[in-house]
């Protein structure tokens, strides 16, 4: 699972980036949107917050520093054009594997539980981000306790 996400989050530049094509880019961009989302949904994007989603982007998909940065920018830029987060969400469906869209909802609650606690609005985009992604709500509940059990 997390090869397909190195191979997808890789350093180096796709052949859809290059031809200017859809593609992994897209999907990165899309990944991404949600945990920029996740991480301002209280209305507080704390340098904590930033710091575990360019960890996160890294860390566990092999983006490089200054890749995870851009990454982040274009993320954010698409979140404000966007209306909903369906486009995104339609994205992750496409492509990625029931197992790959949980560890997206793991990653999800590690930007949630970066400050410790959990407040309604973020409670309400998991259950949210849960529908979009066609995630059941046992796997929602057994990806939060995974997180909070520390075995991420």
């Amino acid at each position: 699972m997390l090869d397909r996400f190195k191979r997808i989050f890789g350093n180096a530049a796709t052949e859809d980036e290059d031809s200017g094509r859809t593609g992994d880019h897209d999907i990165k961009v899309a990944t991404c949107a949600l945990l920029v989302e996740m991480a301002g949904i209280d209305e507080s994007f704390t340098a904590q917050e930033t710091e575990t989603i360019l960890h996160i982007l890294k860390d566990t998909y092999g983006v490089s520093g200054d890749h995870a940065e851009a990454l982040m920018a274009e993320a954010e830029k698409e979140l404000a054009e966007s209306v909903d987060l369906w486009q995104f969400a339609r994205l992750i469906n496409e492509n990625y594997s029931r197992d790959e869209k949980i560890a997206i909802i793991e990653v999800l609650w590690q930007v949630v539980f970066v400050d410790g606690k959990m407040d309604k609005y973020e409670d309400y985009l998991m259950h949210k981000m849960m529908k979009l992604l066609r995630l059941s709500h046992k796997e929602l509940i057994d990806a939060k306790l995974k997180i909070l059990h520390g075995n991420p």
